[in-house]
């Protein structure tokens, strides 16, 4: 089992170990959940996940969209100065309701030179936000920031969510122990595999925190990290993130052709749940012509830019990179 992240090299074993556990269901004729005592659950609930860098109105339009394909709870990426980040969340509310959740994945906060939001005004806002209801507040620290965390989650404001960037299975131990969230995320392509994701599932079990999936990738990633999570009870896997790529039915957000292409009978939410495969191994075929038609190169391959001076990080891939001139250096 990997238990440490650091470069790419554990994302890589993580990802042979799923391969080889689909070679050992296969072989056995069973599901991979078998290796992990089987199923709790036979569909995961799913929030619809996109809002990327744009106006609270469009954020609010973006929003009820989601609602509309059947999901109880929408995440998006506040950036807009902490006045306008605070309007959207009330124009969402406005557009969605009173039950549908919404999550704010604020790892663009502290990511942004100058632009960046004190400790002071993160916690002014997590106070203002909480008023509409608002599921769960992501890294609105830098993630090494165990103390802000501790006191921002002691303020008991609104649920605090974090661990995408944790690099071991000690940092989710000290993220837990340390008393720093709510709710831990993680996913089987960062953090270890199979094995890896179940003792981190486990642990937030253990320690009375819900585990929501933190999943960006492709449709092959959102079924092995639907099959771990499905071997848990939904009070501990609670939410399953179901990137709103542009494809098939839904044009929510930008297209990523390579996710459908990869496992075209991926399985796709129905009312916001998830059926899983129940074929052996993984239960879903790889279609290996991508390899060669999607050919691999060099980021960044996205750039969401922010209005502010030179000195200001950009992000790039869902990362925070140096400023890029209009060069691309």
């Amino acid at each position: 089992m990997v238990e440490k992240q650091g470069d790419a090299i554990w994302s890589a074993a993580g990802a042979v170990e799923v391969a080889l556990f689909d070679l050992w269901g296969k072989a056995n004729q069973c599901s991979v959940t078998d290796f992990f005592g089987g199923r709790k659950q036979e569909t995961l609930a799913c929030y619809g996940s996109a809002g990327m860098y744009q106006s609270p109105e469009k954020y609010a339009e973006e929003a009820a969209a989601v609602c509309e394909l059947g999901f109880e709870a929408y995440k998006f990426r506040p950036a807009l100065g902490p006045a306008e980040d605070l309007r959207t969340v009330e124009l969402m509310r406005e557009a969605v309701g009173p039950d549908v959740g919404l999550c704010l994945d604020a790892h663009a906060w502290w990511r942004m030179g100058d632009q960046s939001y004190s400790p002071a005004i993160v916690e002014l806002l997590s106070e203002a936000i909480a008023m509409h209801g608002v599921t769960w507040l992501e890294e609105p620290l830098p993630v090494e920031d165990r103390d802000g965390y501790a006191r921002l989650k002691a303020m008991s404001y609104i649920d605090i969510a974090a661990g995408e960037h944790e690099q071991d299975l000690l940092g989710f131990r000290t993220l837990l122990g340390r008393d720093c969230v709510d709710v831990v995320q993680a996913d089987v392509s960062h953090h270890g595999g199979l094995s890896g994701l179940s003792k981190i599932i486990d642990l937030s079990e253990r320690r009375y925190a819900t585990f929501a999936f933190h999943n960006w990738g492709t449709a092959l990633e959102t079924v092995v990290d639907g099959l771990i999570g499905s071997c848990f009870s939904r009070e501990t896997a609670r939410w399953l993130e179901y990137p709103q790529y542009a494809h098939r039915d839904a044009r929510v957000m930008y297209p990523f052709p390579l996710s459908d292409e990869l496992v075209p009978d991926a399985p796709v939410p129905v009312n916001g749940e998830l059926p899983l495969p129940d074929g052996y191994g993984l239960g879903v075929k790889v279609n290996e012509e991508v390899f060669s038609k999607y050919s691999y190169q060099k980021g960044p391959w996205s750039k969401f830019e922010i209005d502010s001076p030179q000195s200001t990080q950009y992000l790039s891939g869902d990362h925070a990179q140096t400023w890029a001139d209009e060069s691309g250096n």
